[in-house]
């Protein structure tokens, strides 16, 4: 039902966004070529009105699209105000710029650029009002009490807790939990003002009285082999069923199913890119980005390598075993930046601060991360992707593959230079399960432009950190 109210509002969104965008891009003509338009300015224009106007055709639908893949047009952006205002004016950003490419390819140099301007100001605007006014209207409506869904759970759970959370947390989408019942937790307890009524078996009580918009089956693994029974017993009294598994910490929140001829078929976690396409897209950028960043980074590669022969002697260049893409282990290059060592010494641990094995220009590439520029060459050879979880030599792979739920998932993406870990922070001796938290959420969610996110976000935070020792 949830997903149902969802639907029904993207599409008064869609609308309403096609009108204010084709709204504020008449109002910018007209602020810019009547109100405020000088002698100057009418002269200048040797545009009409009417070829301006002709343009909204491809401007509406395509500010709609832009919106879609910002992310405006999922209920994700209910959870937080700041991330909605925030994919508002990045759309607005990419769409205006994409107009002024648009002009700029067409040599279209009469266009005003002023009034794309007013048109950015107010679209951009107007969409954060329009949401905004959107949520308050929601909101004054539940708080009359209209349109509100009753839900009442059977079966508490870890599963029943997360979905009271959310409830509470999204009160727009109007709906209140009533009580759970259950037979292994006692009548009377509360968890955030949801109380617990009875036993399941009072639900043949419940289902005839008919007060009951939905019923949300949560039960415990435990309980599991109630499932069909509750489910026909909702069914037969009408009341509209849904089922809240409690099995997140085995499978990830967004799995996806699979249809084999009317079987249903679960896949534990979405990896967009298993999908031969993504990884096909995903491969010729790095191609395409590693040959122009190792030309554009050869005076800086060549500058350090001499420095180290210099300074240090011995050689250059430092390969390492790694573990990258399906477990199979690839030889990762870097500038050396420690005293030259036996391979048992390199056992030892991690690299820590203050490490008397770094030297004195080794100190400084690592700091600003250029000891990690010949790993272009790795990129280049497809061991290695620009953007993706960073490779842990085998021994900690075997450790931790034991330690921490999930780490081994890792490998069903080729590693990268740099990742969602590394912009947020966790990288050198951090958290090695904050992580790979991080890696899931960048191997479940990857999009490209989550890519082009991280790279350019690396520029800032990913090339000088205070973690790289």
């Amino acid at each position: 039902m949830i997903k149902d109210n969802q639907k029904v509002l993207n599409r008064i969104h869609v609308l309403m966004d096609a009108l204010l965008v084709a709204g504020a891009y008449i109002l910018a003509w007209y602020l810019k070529f009547d109100w405020l338009a000088t002698e100057e300015d009418l002269l200048k224009g040797s545009l009409t009105q009417k070829e301006y106007f002709s343009l909204l055709y491809f401007i509406t639908p395509g500010y709609v699209i832009i919106y879609y893949f910002c992310n405006l047009y999922i209920s994700k952006r209910y959870s937080s105000v700041e991330r909605e205002i925030f994919n508002i004016i990045k759309a607005n950003v990419f769409g205006i710029g994409l107009v002024i490419i648009a002009m700029f390819m067409r040599k279209e140099l009469d266009f005003s650029r002023e009034m794309l301007f007013f048109f950015y100001l107010i679209c951009t605007g107007g969409t954060i009002l329009e949401r905004q006014f959107i949520r308050k209207v929601l909101r004054t409506i539940r708080r009359k009490g209209y349109n509100i869904k009753h839900v009442l759970l059977v079966g508490y759970s870890r599963a029943a807790e997360s979905y009271i959370d959310r409830i509470l947390e999204n009160p727009q989408w109007g709906y209140v939990v009533c009580g759970i019942l259950d037979d292994h937790i006692p009548a009377g307890t509360l968890y955030r003002g949801v109380k617990v009524l009875g036993r399941i078996a009072n639900l043949e009580v419940v289902l005839p009285e008919n007060k009951l918009d939905e019923i949300g089956i949560s039960l415990s693994l435990q309980d599991y082999d109630r499932l069909e029974e509750l489910v026909r017993q909702c069914e037969k009294a009408g009341v509209h069923t849904k089922f809240i598994p409690d099995y997140n910490s085995v499978i990830s929140s967004n799995p996806y199913i699979e249809d084999l001829t009317g079987l249903s078929v679960v896949n534990i976690r979405y990896v967009p890119l298993t999908n031969t396409m993504n990884r096909l897209i995903k491969r010729i950028i790095d191609l395409i980005g590693s040959i122009v960043l190792i030309i554009l980074f050869s005076p800086i590669m060549l500058l350090s390598a001499i420095l180290i022969k210099l300074t240090d002697g011995g050689k250059v260049i430092y390969s390492q075993e790694r573990v990258g893409l399906h477990n199979r282990n690839f030889r990762m290059y870097k500038f050396r930046t420690m005293r030259e060592q036996k391979e048992e010494e390199e056992k030892d641990g991690w690299t820590t601060k203050n490490d008397p094995r770094i030297t004195g220009i080794g100190k400084f590439l690592r700091k600003t991360s250029i000891d990690e520029l010949p790993q272009l060459f790795n990129v280049l050879v497809g061991q290695m992707s620009l953007v993706g979880p960073r490779p842990e030599r085998p021994q900690f792979v075997e450790k931790f593959r034991e330690e921490i739920p999930g780490y081994m998932i890792k490998h069903q993406v080729r590693p990268g230079m740099t990742g969602w870990a590394q912009i947020k922070g966790f990288r050198g001796d951090t958290s090695i399960r904050r992580r790979i938290e991080c890696d899931l959420y960048y191997i479940e969610n990857w999009t490209l432009m989550l890519d082009i996110r991280i790279l350019f976000l690396t520029l800032f935070k990913g090339f000088i950190n205070k973690n790289a020792y």
